[in-house]
């Protein structure tokens, strides 16, 4: 099982290359960063932890760019996972964002992991034209489009919310199949959707019975026709041997801790503690 922490950027505290290359020499496998565009100041979404529209964190407020936080820590870094938990492809253009995405992976070598969501926030959504009733159709269409960037010589892609004719696009991802992992909650219409339109599940904090769920995924995806196994990311675990067992007996591939909003000293030595508890390659520290 692999371990992964994620920093919840903003303008203020550790940045993400720092943090990016102290979690690589902790050992640590992969990196990850959220994605807000902007939260409108009036919302009728709640937010899935306090129930209504208050915030839990004013990071919200002040998260950075994702692609751009990302393309920092891979000028730092040679072998972390640079991913995001989670990014909103919706909220921008597919053919823009596909070229960023697979500029990205080729110039780290192949490293991107794209965690996506359906959005929450649905007024943030609306503000970028997207129907709330709608997101997971149109989440669908802009992997299915990037995809066809990402792989053809000549892409074409027509559906209800993207569509272009026979397009030239490079570079092309450095791997061949880029990772695609839905942090949403974990329901019999969420693993469906996986199943149907992705590489695996990330939990939220909101979801508890993670073994349980976590068969039922599995469960879906053979009855979907899926080879293998989905990848299973489990988002704020607690970090003592017996749960991490568990967790691994029950088919999780990788844990992901938050990093602290603290001073880019407190944050490193954090990572070495957590280091230390989940007994990582003493060699990478």
């Amino acid at each position: 099982m692999r371990h992964g922490i994620v920093l919840f950027t903003s303008d203020r505290g550790i940045t993400p290359a720092a943090a990016a290359r102290a979690a690589e020499v902790a050992g640590f496998d992969a990196f990850h960063v959220p994605e807000h565009t902007h939260i409108p100041v009036k919302r009728e979404a709640p937010h899935p932890r306090t129930g209504d529209s208050s915030l839990p964190d004013d990071r919200y407020l002040r998260t950075l760019d994702p692609w751009v936080a990302l393309a920092t820590a891979a000028s730092v870094t040679t072998r972390i996972r640079l991913a995001t938990a989670v990014a909103l492809p919706v909220e921008s253009d597919p053919i823009t964002l596909a070229k960023t995405i697979a500029s990205l992976d080729h110039l780290s070598a192949g490293r991107v992991t794209l965690g996506v969501g359906f959005g929450w926030n649905v007024d943030e959504l609306a503000d970028h034209g997207v129907p709330g009733g709608k997101r997971r159709t149109v989440l669908r269409e802009y992997l299915e489009a990037m995809r066809a960037l990402w792989s053809d010589d000549e892409a074409s892609y027509a559906g209800e919310f993207v569509s272009f004719g026979a397009s030239w696009a490079w570079p092309k991802p450095a791997q061949a199949h880029i990772p695609v992992i839905v942090g949403a909650g974990g329901t019999e219409k969420t693993f469906r959707w996986i199943a149907k339109s992705a590489d695996g599940w990330l939990t939220t904090p909101g979801d508890t019975d993670v073994e349980d769920k976590a068969r039922r995924l599995r469960e879906i995806w053979h009855e979907e026709g899926r080879a293998g196994e989905p990848e299973i990311s489990a988002l704020g675990v607690r970090p003592d041997p017996e749960n991490l067992a568990k967790l691994e007996a029950a088919g999780v591939t990788e844990t992901i801790f938050g990093l602290p909003d603290r001073s880019p000293d407190e944050v490193e030595a954090w990572l070495q503690r957590l280091a230390g508890k989940l007994n990582l390659p003493a060699g990478s520290r």
